[in-house]
């Protein structure tokens, strides 16, 4: 499998947002850079969220740049967790499989199954709570998990550890490491932090004013580049 995008471009104000990359299964691309350097808006034209105006993108040689967000196979992790609140953490994690018409409780057991991966402490409890009774790297660990669960082609990560601390952050990206390893999914990571870029990266492209300004290696990044 093989995400392909080919020059998608978008204009907001005086700036034009312009990417390219080819990202294969199980590799990580981190996108890097400052505040309003693109790297959220090139997010969402991969997701569909936001229309491209030109170029395509090509997801294992079939052209979605025109594909309703639902249909792409991709999911997005955002910075905020956006968990649903009268959800309990396992239904939360179930959603997208019942939306895809799976029954309840076949639905709740692989919601279940995934949540085991991320090693939470007293599952049969911590599974029935709701998310304001929860802790916000939790929360990220079951966003993540929601994303997951319906085994999208492409996961994409919008600053996901921003508000958390660097030894929850470290222990989050291990755990991401882990699924893309057993699972094969195209990875794009956005962040402004180096040591993140470095920890989570297969490859960095580095954006500022809406252009990639560099593309290189984790080992060859720096902060001279952002």
């Amino acid at each position: 499998m093989k995400l392909e995008i080919c020059d998608i471009r978008k204009k907001w104000d005086t700036t034009e947002i312009q990417f390219s990359a080819n990202v294969e299964s199980g590799k990580m691309l981190v996108i890097a850079g400052h505040s309003g350097s693109g790297k959220s808006t090139v997010l969402r034209m991969i997701s569909g969220l936001v229309p491209c105006e030109c170029g395509k993108i090509l997801l294992d040689g079939k052209d979605i740049t025109a594909e309703k967000p639902s249909k792409r196979s991709v999911g997005m992790v955002f910075q905020s967790h956006a968990l649903f609140p009268h959800m309990n953490v396992l239904e939360n994690v179930a959603y997208g499989l019942r939306c895809r018409g799976i029954k309840k409780k076949p639905a709740l057991e692989q919601a279940y199954d995934l949540l085991q991966g991320f090693s939470f402490t007293e599952m049969d409890a911590f599974v029935r709570r709701y998310p304001d009774e929860i802790s916000g790297g939790e929360a990220q660990r079951v966003s993540i998990a929601r994303t997951l669960i319906v085994k999208p082609a492409v996961v994409l990560f919008d600053e996901p550890f921003s508000s958390l601390d660097v030894p929850l952050r470290k222990k989050l990206m291990a755990e991401i490491e882990n699924l893309q390893t057993e699972t094969g999914f195209i990875g794009i990571f956005v962040t402004h932090d180096i040591n993140e870029a470095k920890t989570v990266a297969d490859s960095i492209t580095v954006m500022k004013n809406g252009k990639q300004v560099w593309n290189g290696l984790p080992e060859d990044f720096g902060e001279h580049l952002l």
